[in-house]
């Protein structure tokens, strides 16, 4: 067969067959041999079938980072469904949302969140922790599994209408982008990957499928050692990983915690960018150190509608020097880049232009979206006649002589935090529900050291401080953590353009930004001295007036980058050597400066 016209479940398979007893999971300290895992889904999936489930329905998946968690997708797969990942951070009433918008019937999650699902019209599948861990069952009748033309996945993205969008990716869209990038990695059985971010993040795609459909290990991280730089890196040592999958603020993070450690992440061969724009000067510090041969550090533009990945960039040593577009290098061998003008124009090399990818990665398109469809998802014809579906990106880029790409940015006010994709007007829509608001725009806002904070301007005459709690507490119900603003600007009005829509570029400075929660009750720090101390930092770190005590450091605006700039000044400013960590109990002033307190109690303690 060509290339995209096996199914995930069929190559799957295949691999099983080479490599049965070849560890295919690591999670939780434990692991699930090939065999296993096939064994395990294929439960999954009669269980599904027996449910009504299967033949190309979407069912939803609510599972926890854990093996449980390849099982279930794996047995969605194999039952003929299509997955629909639903992150277990998001607000109950998103879940929701996705759940009726996807015309999901049935879900595969645990116990623990199977109790969050009551009053959906769902019918739940359990994925019991002795179905994930225990005895393989006896082998069964095979399943009739999906065509390469059914859809593995339907992943969320924000939408600018004020509701996310669906994007269906259908498995030879998948299947048929390892294929075409095998030869530039040389993926096989002896890499070991990280499942790193979120199902709910297409870049999970390519982590889970890179992994298991050449025979190597998956890594699956904890969501707490996904958010230490230092605990990420013991684990990458810990488990010998070779192919990391990065956006490049987290490979920032991970690069700084690798320098402080006791030698080089020797084992990684090669590491992969996306979700964002790299900026190659940042990576001169660890350039220095390693040169550019081992690791291999990749730049792979991508976009969630042409499936993860568009195109092939090694990043060198010499780049780092270089200024202008961020490289992106050439589309994949079966995809075609157009950069087209404003009239749809094609434009000469070195002018920008808005990218239009073509090709075989072009997704089925967004679910019950027509109009959007006819917006977005267009036949082009290409320079030698051939007509061919493509999808217009909405980025500017522009060609160079040499054949490849430089990304600029945006065409339009969508912005990346975290790799994930934000549409301003899907959380304008939300506070625009708030009675007293008459205008709201949110923009991203630089907090220094590349720390990007999402900033929202109301206008209302109610005074700050009681609207931006009220506002707060209306973006947690509804909003993933990563679309919330960090704080609010309010004014009686916002500046408009002549046609009446907000100038996003005469917005004020945030001088005068409010976190979203108010301090609380008993906000003042103890009288110690170590609690008055961090309040300071964090005020700083977090540009705010006031910090509760009991406040936790994410409800006020805080990212994983100001986190970690806030744990070094907290280790300087006392001279100890605390991990993130220490904050899965509680991320709040009360608990920081009780680690603090011990640490210093320990040092003084010992001869």
């Amino acid at each position: 067969m060509e290339s995209g016209q096996h199914t995930l479940v069929e190559r799957f398979e295949g691999v099983v067959a080479r490599f049965p007893d070849r560890v295919a999971v690591t999670a939780d300290d434990r692991e699930l041999t090939y065999r296993e895992l096939k064994h395990r889904s294929a439960a999954v999936a009669r269980r599904l079938r027996d449910a009504g489930a299967g033949a190309g329905s979407p069912v939803g998946l609510l599972v926890p980072r854990s093996s449980g968690l390849a099982v279930g997708l794996l047995g969605i797969l194999m039952s003929g469904a299509a997955y629909v990942p639903l992150d277990p951070a998001h607000p109950r009433e998103r879940i929701a949302w996705m759940l009726k918008d996807s015309g999901v019937s049935h879900v595969v999650t645990v116990p623990e969140l199977a109790d969050s699902l009551p009053g959906m019209s769902v019918e739940v599948v359990e994925l019991a922790e002795d179905r994930a861990h225990g005895p393989a069952p006896e082998a069964a009748q095979p399943l009739i599994g999906p065509s390469a033309e059914d859809l593995a996945y339907v992943i969320y993205t924000s939408g600018s209408t004020g509701l996310p969008k669906g994007v269906q990716v259908e498995h030879r869209n998948v299947v048929r982008l390892f294929d075409v990038t095998r030869d530039w990695f040389g993926f096989s059985e002896e890499d070991v990957w990280t499942l790193f971010h979120s199902a709910a993040f297409d870049f999970s795609v390519w982590e889970f499928w890179g992994a298991l459909l050449f025979g190597g290990r998956l890594v699956v991280v904890p969501s707490a050692t996904a958010r230490s730089p230092r605990a990420l890196d013991e684990l990458l040592r810990a488990q010998r990983v070779t192919v990391l999958s990065q956006t490049p603020s987290a490979f920032a993070r991970l690069a700084a915690a690798e320098e402080r450690a006791a030698g080089p992440l020797s084992t990684l061969r090669v590491v992969v960018f996306g979700g964002e724009r790299l900026e190659p000067a940042g990576l001169r510090d660890w350039f220095a150190r390693h040169g550019d041969e081992h690791p291999r550090l990749v730049n792979m533009y991508g976009i969630t509608e042409a499936t993860v990945h568009a195109s092939y960039r090694p990043v060198t040593a010499a780049d780092t020097t270089r200024s202008g577009a961020s490289p992106i290098g050439v589309p994949l061998p079966d995809l075609g880049f157009h950069v087209l003008d404003e009239d749809g124009r094609p434009v000469p090399d070195g002018v920008p232009g808005e990218l239009y990818v073509a090709g075989a990665g072009v997704a089925r398109g967004y679910l019950d979206r027509p109009e959007l469809n006819k917006e977005r998802f267009l036949e082009l014809e290409g320079p030698d006649g051939t007509v061919r579906r493509c999808y217009r990106t909405g980025d500017r880029v522009l060609a160079h002589s040499d054949g490849g790409y430089g990304y600029l940015g945006r065409t339009d006010d969508q912005i990346k935090i975290r790799g994930y994709r934000v549409e301003p007007g899907e959380i304008e829509a939300v506070l625009l529900a708030e009675p007293g608001v008459s205008a709201a725009a949110v923009v991203a806002h630089g907090y220094g050291d590349g720390d990007v904070r999402l900033l929202a301007h109301v206008a209302s005459d109610t005074p700050a401080y009681l609207l931006a709690p009220r506002l707060g507490e209306r973006a947690a119900a509804v909003l993933p953590p990563y679309m919330r603003p960090s704080a609010y600007v309010v004014r009686p009005e916002l500046p408009l353009t002549p046609n009446g829509k907000v100038d996003r570029g005469r917005l004020p400075e945030p001088a005068a930004a409010v976190a979203p929660v108010p301090v609380d009750e008993d906000g003042a720090p103890g009288p110690t001295g170590t609690e008055r101390r961090i309040v300071q930092i964090w005020q700083s770190v977090l540009d705010l007036p006031e910090v509760g005590r009991n406040t936790d450091f994410f409800d006020l605006g805080g990212t994983s980058l100001s986190l970690l700039r806030m744990f070094a000044r907290t280790n300087e400013e006392f001279g100890t050597d605390l991990d993130i960590t220490v904050l899965i109990e509680g991320a709040t002033v009360a608990s920081l400066a009780r680690h603090v307190d011990s640490a210093l109690s320990a040092t003084v303690s010992t001869p």
